[in-house]
């Protein structure tokens, strides 16, 4: 593994063992117990992880990002550039594409891969240009009848005096008026990070799933600490009281459905991960299919008022 996490380090021992013990035949048996014993202890740490824990996870370098999902998932994609006002934002990717044979517009936060990647894409922190071209994306999807499907992953939308120069909390509120008032089915998948409303722009769908060791907030857990604690330190605590995982939200009802990944995380098994994602977004898009344009603007509009109610 290119990055080995602090709770992981009892298996990456185990790993070491069992690569010494395959250069040596007459080990066999020995290598077979100490791979069920670390198949059964990486089982373990990930039934246990804690919401911080989980939050490594979801930001672990190696995790499938947007466009490792868009090559394998989706065919003939073809990105579309610009915001049609001022320039093309990188941290956010869209376009027409075929999903298992069916048209769809793919929108989505690509992080980048390495360090080169992650600073061309801003760690995938949208600016205007990018919610406004999201926007622009999502109108043309709803003119030519295309479902829509938003992969999201992003600490929050860039909070930069440029972004704010141009207007980052109106773009972000005109992809978030999108979302809702589309006149075809949505699907959103929380893919690893869904910070804030950089996240939500992109996530107000009909159907909202989460990938078992992604989180959704409103804040980071150390933005979170800072403000309560005034200690980034205590990120551990706040993840805690602010219920981020998949499987706190969707006991809240805030997501649909939880994509589960293999033992270990999606870093571990990134094809199985994508493979068991395409599943559950052609679950999806098979539960909208039949829905006219004004119940499924009913539907999403009764979806998200129910949280302003609950709360």
């Amino acid at each position: 593994m290119a990055q080995i996490l602090e709770f992981e380090k009892p298996v990456a021992a185990l790993d070491a063992e069992i690569a010494a013990m395959a250069a040596d035949p007459g080990r066999a048996a020995e290598r077979q117990r100490a791979e069920k014993k670390r198949q059964k202890l990486l089982a373990d740490i990930y039934k246990a992880l804690s919401p911080w824990q989980k939050t490594l996870v979801a930001r672990h370098p190696n995790r499938p990002r947007f466009l490792s999902i868009a090559d394998a998932l989706f065919q003939d994609w073809q990105p579309l550039a610009g915001d049609r006002a001022f320039a093309d934002d990188v941290a956010i990717l869209g376009g027409p594409a075929r999903f298992r044979g069916s048209p769809v517009m793919l929108i989505g936060h690509e992080k980048g891969h390495d360090t080169q990647s992650r600073v061309k894409r801003n760690f995938g922190m949208a600016k205007p240009e990018g919610y406004r071209k999201a926007s622009r994306l999502m109108d043309l999807a709803s003119r030519m009848g295309l479902p829509i499907v938003s992969l999201v992953d992003t600490p929050g939308a860039f909070p930069g005096i440029e972004a704010e120069e141009r207007g980052q909390a109106e773009a972000i509120a005109k992809a978030t008026e999108a979302c809702l008032t589309v006149e075809v089915p949505m699907v959103s998948v929380i893919i690893g990070e869904g910070g804030s409303g950089g996240a939500v722009a992109l996530a107000a769908g009909n159907r909202v799933l989460m990938l078992e060791h992604s989180v959704y907030a409103v804040i980071s857990p150390e933005g979170c600490a800072s403000i309560l604690w005034r200690d980034p330190a205590k990120a551990a605590e706040a993840a805690v009281a602010m219920r981020i995982s998949a499987q706190d939200l969707k006991e809240l009802g805030v997501i649909d459905a939880v994509v589960e990944e293999p033992v270990g995380g999606a870093h571990r098994a990134p094809s199985e991960t994508i493979e068991k994602l395409g599943d559950a977004i052609a679950k999806s898009l098979e539960s909208l299919g039949n829905l006219s344009p004004e119940a499924l603007k009913a539907e999403r509009r009764a979806r998200f008022l129910a949280f302003a109610r609950a709360a």
